[in-house]
This record gives C-alpha cells, sequence and structure tokens, in this order.
C-alpha cells in the first residue's frame, strides 16, 4: 500500500488527438466553427425565446433549460480539447480530469432528462390538452427544470466520486481526448476496479434507458391520440409540434447507443476517438440547427426578428 500511494498518479496525458499528427490543425479549425455555431445557436434561440413573448410557454422554457446545457456541457469538454489540438504538452492535472468528468456527466444527463421532460410535456399537450394548463403551470414546470439539473448533479458526483475513488498507480496515458470513464477504469488499479466498473456502468445505463423508455411511453400514447384524430390537417398540426423533439431524440440515443453499448473488443485509439467526437461535438452542433429549422414557431419568430433587424436584406 505504502508503495501504491509513493507511485500515484497526479497527472494525466490525453494522448486521443496524438494519433492524427497531421490532421490536429484541420480538427482544430473544423471542431472550432462547430463549437461557435453550437454556442451562438443556442444563444440565438435561448434570445429569440426570452424576447418573444408568444414563447413564454412551457414547451419553450424546457427548450431554453435546454440549450443551457448545451452550452455548459460542451464548455466542459471542447474548449480543453481545442487547446490540446494546438499544444505539444497534452498533461491533465489529476484534479482538473476530475472536475472534467463531474461537468461532462452533470450537464450531459441533465441534458437527457431534460429530453425526457420535454416527451412529458408533448404527451400531456397532445393527449390531455384541457388539463395542460394545470398539469404544466409555471410551479411544476419550474421543478421539472429543477429536478432535471438535480437530477444531472447526482449523476455527476456518483459517477465521478466512484471513479476517482480508485487507485491510479500505473500508467497514466488516457486513450481519449477527454477525461471518460472506460479509458481511466483502464488505467486504475485494486481489487475493487471491476466492482466499480460495473456499478457505473449499471447506474448510467439504467438512467439513460430510464429516460428513453419513459420517451418512447410518451410518444406510444402521442401517436395512439394522433390516430384517433378525424383530419389529416389535424394530425399533421399534432404531430408538427413534436417533430423537433422527436428528432434530437434520435439524434442524442442514436449516437449514445454507438458510444455506450458497443461490443466489447479490442478497440483503437482512433475509432474511440472518433466516437468520443460524435456525441461531444456532432450532437450539441446538430441540435440547435434541428430545432430552428424544424420547430415551425421558432422558425417564424427568428425570421420575423432577423427582418426587423436587417430589413434591406430580406
Amino acid at each position: 500500500m505504502q508503495g501504491a500511494n509513493l507511485s500515484a498518479v497526479t497527472e494525466f496525458i490525453l494522448i486521443g488527438f496524438s494519433t492524427f499528427p497531421h490532421l490536429q490543425l484541420t480538427f482544430f479549425l473544423l471542431f472550432l466553427l462547430m463549437y461557435l455555431f453550437t454556442l451562438l445557436g443556442n444563444l440565438l434561440i435561448m434570445a429569440t425565446i426570452w424576447r418573444e413573448r408568444s414563447l413564454h410557454t412551457p414547451m419553450y422554457l424546457f427548450l431554453c433549460a435546454l440549450s443551457t446545457s448545451e452550452i455548459l456541457y460542451t464548455f466542459a469538454v471542447i474548449p480543453r480539447m481545442l487547446a490540446d489540438l494546438l499544444s505539444t504538452h497534452h498533461s491533465i492535472a489529476f484534479s482538473a480530469c476530475a472536475s472534467q468528468m463531474f461537468f461532462s456527466f452533470t450537464f450531459g444527463f441533465t441534458h437527457s432528462f431534460l429530453l425526457t421532460v420535454m416527451g412529458y410535456d408533448r404527451y400531456v399537450a397532445i393527449c390531455h390538452p384541457l388539463r395542460y394548463n394545470v398539469l404544466m403551470s409555471p410551479g411544476g414546470c419550474a421543478c421539472l427544470v429543477v429536478w432535471s439539473w438535480a437530477g444531472g448533479l447526482v449523476m455527476g458526483l456518483v459517477v465521478t466520486s466512484a471513479i476517482f475513488h480508485l487507485t491510479f498507480c500505473g500508467p497514466n496515458e488516457i486513450h481519449h481526448f477527454a477525461c471518460h470513464v472506460l479509458p481511466l477504469l483502464k488505467l486504475a488499479c485494486g481489487t475493487d476496479v471491476h466492482v466499480v466498473a460495473k456499478g457505473v456502468g449499471l447506474v448510467c445505463l439504467s438512467a439513460l434507458l430510464g429516460c428513453c423508455l419513459l420517451i418512447l411511453l410518451s410518444y406510444a400514447f402521442i401517436v395512439a391520440a394522433i390516430l384517433r384524430i378525424p383530419s389529416a390537417e389535424g394530425r399533421h398540426k399534432a404531430f408538427s409540434t413534436c417533430v423537433s423533439h422527436l428528432t434530437v431524440v434520435v439524434v442524442h440515443y442514436g449516437f449514445a447507443s454507438i458510444i455506450y453499448l458497443k461490443p466489447k473488443g479490442p478497440q483503437s485509439v482512433e475509432g474511440d476517438t472518433l466516437m468520443g467526437i460524435t456525441y461531444t461535438v456532432l450532437t450539441p452542433f446538430l441540435s440547435p440547427i434541428i430545432f430552428s429549422l424544424r420547430n415551425k414557431e421558432l422558425k417564424n419568430t427568428m425570421n420575423k426578428t432577423f427582418s426587423k433587424l436587417y430589413p434591406e436584406t430580406m
């Protein structure tokens, strides 16, 4: 035990992009543009909802909270990743690694919980329209948002404390561009590593699959209710309010399943890095595009705003 303490790891080396030495500048420019677009897109959505009183409804309150969680999630990972792409020194302190994992898991799971809440909102709006104002009152909506953030905070604390209570006494090279769970578990030593790995995996999968099942259940009731609408126009109008949310859910859980449900076996650093990029950079990049283009009311409001600001170009 004394020897383990003397050789304990105090910093890690992130080697995710070291396998692409000739593409690092290209990756930097590409990811920087995508990150800036993600920030601007989410800030534009939040500003549009804030200034337009007709959008002060539960659905857009949840969308504002979702945009906030997305901005914070990307801020926890991408700036550090961009700095590493321009640097030859890829070390990260033990405490900084723990902080990055905590914030990325907190905001990542908050995002999942908010998507679930938005699915419930669509269920109430379509299946129980007469009770919508009661079930989705301002106080009720605020509680749902607070509980989503609280759930994300708990998940971040549980996962981070479980991983960083392990002993790291061997190599310190993380085969990833961020402090991710699986690469860190490979560096841990001790008899309890397998127990922690199974426990963390069970908690994360239970939370993600639970959210996914609740969303699927909501949409099962929504589809059943829409099919009972007699007119084609009414069915189209009802379903159009769900398209943007459903598309983001498919993208979010599609990329998440590729990463977390991939079959066990030998994985290359290049493959793990590229798969991690899809969830860390690509999914947040696509989300504001989907909501801006597929949500008709939000899209029309943005167009009106731009036409007032730049009338000569519209």
